[in-house]
């Protein structure tokens, strides 16, 4: 038996990576934590609290109740996980480099 040449013929797909810049380096913790939701459209509910926290924060020297910003960015990170793509990658690589800082 032979299939008909539609069914024989490869799948061909193209993926594209997107390259974008993005200078998150003179951002506050809270212009971060804006990038987050434009781009974030449906947050895991375990990261939503640590995002609004991340939204009244400068720096990672802040305090947010008892917590430090260090512990609220990490906290984030943890719940973060599903969050994928290019702007997830540069945000995720920026908060780690803020933790390595102090």
């Amino acid at each position: 038996m032979q299939w008909p040449a539609a069914i024989v013929r490869p799948v061909q797909r193209r993926f594209t990576v997107e390259t974008i810049d993005y200078n998150l380096k003179g951002e506050t913790l809270s212009g971060i934590a804006a990038l987050i939701r434009s781009d974030w459209r449906a947050p895991y509910f375990g990261a939503v609290p640590y995002l609004s926290a991340l939204g009244t924060l400068r720096d990672i020297g802040d305090a947010y109740g008892a917590d430090t910003a260090r512990d609220v960015v990490l906290y984030f990170l943890s719940n973060a996980t599903t969050w994928r793509g290019p702007t997830a990658r540069a945000v995720k690589a920026e908060l780690k480099r803020r933790l390595s800082l102090k």
